[in-house]
C-alpha cells in the first residue's frame, strides 16, 4: 500500500502497526492494523476542493496560481481542504477568498475526479468571483488566462478543467510532460 502518509505506530496505544489482510465487505482487504488494540488505519482518500475561478470583472478570464512551495512555474486551480461543519460549496468559496481575496458570486459543481498519486478525491467547481486579487502567502503568483488558452495537465484537476472547457464548446489542450521537460532543458527559465 502506498500513500503520502505512511503510518508506523498506532495513534491509540503506540504499538507498531502492520499490514494485515482480513475479510471485509467486498472481500479481503490489506490494511494497517494494530494487533494490540485492534485499531485500523483505513487510508481512505481525502476530499480536496478545487476551483476554476472565472473573474467576472476581468472579462471572464480564469485565474490560475502557482503554489509558493513548487519549484518551476506551473500554474493550477485554487484548491484546499473542506473544514468540519461546512458544505463543499461554502468550503470552496472560503478557499477562494482566503487564497485570492476574491468574493465568490456563484459556485457550480463541475465533477469529481480521483487523484490516486496523492490518495485524494478532487471535487471541482466553476466559481465566478470578483474583486482585487491579493494572494495568501501560500501562493507565489497568479496569471489570468482566456479559457481557450488554458493548457490542461493529464490528471486530477486537469481533467476537471477539460470537462469545464468542453461544456463551453472549447476543445481542451493537454500538456505533454516529455515535451515540457525538453523545452525547460533547452530554456532553463521556461514556464
Amino acid at each position: 500500500m502506498t500513500g503520502p502518509t505512511q503510518w508506523r505506530y498506532c495513534p491509540q496505544c503506540a504499538n507498531a502497526l502492520a499490514y494485515v489482510t482480513q475479510d471485509e465487505d467486498g472481500g479481503p482487504k490489506e490494511r494497517l492494523r494494530c494487533a494490540h488494540c485492534g485499531f485500523t488505519h483505513w487510508n481512505n482518500p481525502t476530499p480536496v476542493l478545487a476551483a476554476i475561478v472565472e473573474c467576472s470583472d476581468r472579462g471572464g478570464q480564469v485565474l490560475l496560481a502557482r503554489n509558493a512551495a513548487w519549484a518551476g512555474r506551473m500554474f493550477a486551480l485554487i484548491t484546499g481542504f473542506m473544514e468540519a461543519g461546512e458544505t463543499p460549496e461554502a468550503g470552496i468559496a472560503r478557499e477562494v477568498l482566503e487564497e485570492t481575496s476574491l468574493t465568490v458570486e456563484s459556485v457550480k459543481l463541475v465533477g469529481v475526479w480521483d487523484f490516486q498519486r496523492m490518495n485524494q478525491i478532487i471535487v471541482a467547481y466553476h466559481v465566478v468571483a470578483h474583486g482585487e486579487i491579493v494572494l495568501s502567502p501560500e501562493l507565489a503568483e497568479y496569471k489570468l488566462f482566456a479559457p481557450g488558452d488554458i493548457v490542461c495537465w493529464p490528471a486530477g484537476t486537469g481533467y476537471a478543467v477539460a470537462e469545464w472547457l468542453r461544456g463551453r464548446g472549447i476543445e481542451p489542450k493537454f500538456m505533454d510532460f516529455a515535451e515540457r521537460a525538453a523545452q525547460a532543458a533547452a530554456k532553463p527559465d521556461a514556464s
